[in-house]
């Protein structure tokens, strides 16, 4: 009898195989023991590890005596992330349902640093085609300063990148990364004395009537200024709608633990059909994973830049500047950072109302520049 077979696999492993497998091990270790992003992570790095297995029976493979087999991941990617983004946008649902607007609602002035914490996302889109990417690879690239997984896989798979894999674990992991990033980011351009400035928070009324009303406008505007932003900015805001309108409570309850866990379970496990690694193992994977990196530092930086030139026009009621860096859409790890800073500074200073509501406006600004940057680039050859 042959058993041949039984050695076969292991003598088709390539040495770019191998390095997938200690990606995989590496984004399982830093879900498992660092805690960072479990949720994502972990699906990530154990799919990483099967999609590049020799001859998976997770993609579709071929032989002359079966013809084609189906595999079960190569699947949920055409059908929930390819065919249509289902995935990515039906994870908004979920995302909204669990954000308060209300702290942002209080202060509408806080609207400007998730508009100004977007600025990583061109100026990183300018650097890599600098760099030599193509307009839509550099758009996909560019897309990682959004802070916003969903967005950039929505994006980069929208506009057919050739580094999808690439972008989504750049992405989710530098989510992950947001309490060492920003930190080192801030304390760049910021003193000690400015991370002490106290901002007094006094929430004004924000009836009910305005927290129904919020994402029924925000989405009619979202659409006329930018319309391929209405399905990420539509679903994200429609969870927010079961979530105020206070007839669904129970719906609300599903949508920000179910169906955001299975959904997010599920999409994390799909991302790996795209990190096979003849097509994942390249140097401009490294390039990727750094302008990733520069993305989130920009963000950072401008957001807390733009604060301190507004607070010149503003004598009175003034920002503190790291609130800025929270206008980046990693809700809430970002509010976490400010508030941390912000005590390490003064331990009697407390920032983390403020820091949510800059947070949530920068959940509706990256969902609004990934449909701008469809909008634009779509249409580019």
């Amino acid at each position: 009898m042959d058993f041949s077979f039984l050695w076969q696999g292991l003598m088709s492993i390539t040495w770019r195989q191998l390095v997938m497998y200690g990606i995989g091990a590496l984004l399982i270790y830093l879900a498992i023991e660092k805690g960072f992003e479990p949720a994502l992570l972990m699906p990530m790095g154990f799919g990483a590890i099967l999609v590049n297995l020799p001859l998976s029976g997770v993609i579709n493979q071929f032989s002359e005596a079966m013809g084609e087999t189906p595999g079960i991941i190569q699947w949920l990617f055409e059908t929930g992330i390819e065919a249509s983004e289902a995935m990515p946008i039906l994870l908004f649902i979920g995302i909204g349902a669990m954000i308060d607007f209300g702290p942002l609602l209080a202060n509408p002035k806080l609207f400007l640093c998730g508009a100004a914490a977007q600025a990583g996302i061109f100026l990183t889109i300018i650097i890599a085609v600098l760099l030599g990417f193509d307009l839509k690879d550099a758009a996909s690239i560019g897309i990682i300063g959004a802070a916003d997984g969903p967005t950039s896989l929505l994006v980069s798979q929208t506009l057919g990148s050739n580094y999808v894999g690439a972008i989504a674990v750049a992405a989710y992991s530098y989510m992950a990364l947001v309490p060492i990033i920003q930190p080192f980011a801030i304390k760049l351009v910021t003193t000690r004395q400015d991370r002490a400035m106290r901002m007094p928070y006094r929430p004004q009324g924000v009836t009910r009537r305005m927290r129904i009303l919020f994402p029924i406008v925000v989405t009619v505007i979202a659409g006329l200024v930018a319309p391929a932003s209405v399905a990420l900015v539509g679903f994200l805001m429609f969870g927010n709608l079961i979530r105020e309108c206070g007839v669904l409570s129970t719906l609300s309850h599903t949508a920000q633990n179910d169906l955001a866990n299975l959904i997010t379970l599920l999409l994390g496990i799909t991302i790996s059909f795209s990190m096979q690694a003849e097509r994942f193992v390249q140097w401009q994977t490294l390039m990727i994973m750094g302008l990733g990196l520069v993305a989130f530092v920009l963000d950072s930086v401008v957001g807390v830049l733009f604060v301190k030139v507004l607070n010149l026009f503003t004598p009175g009621n003034k920002i503190n500047p790291m609130v800025g860096a929270a206008g980046i859409s990693a809700f809430p790890m970002s509010s976490r950072v400010i508030e941390k800073l912000g005590q390490e500074a003064d331990p009697q200073n407390h920032l983390l109302m403020h820091a949510i509501a800059a947070n949530v406006s920068g959940q509706i600004a990256s969902v609004v520049a990934g449909g701008v940057v469809l909008q634009y680039f779509a249409n580019l050859g």
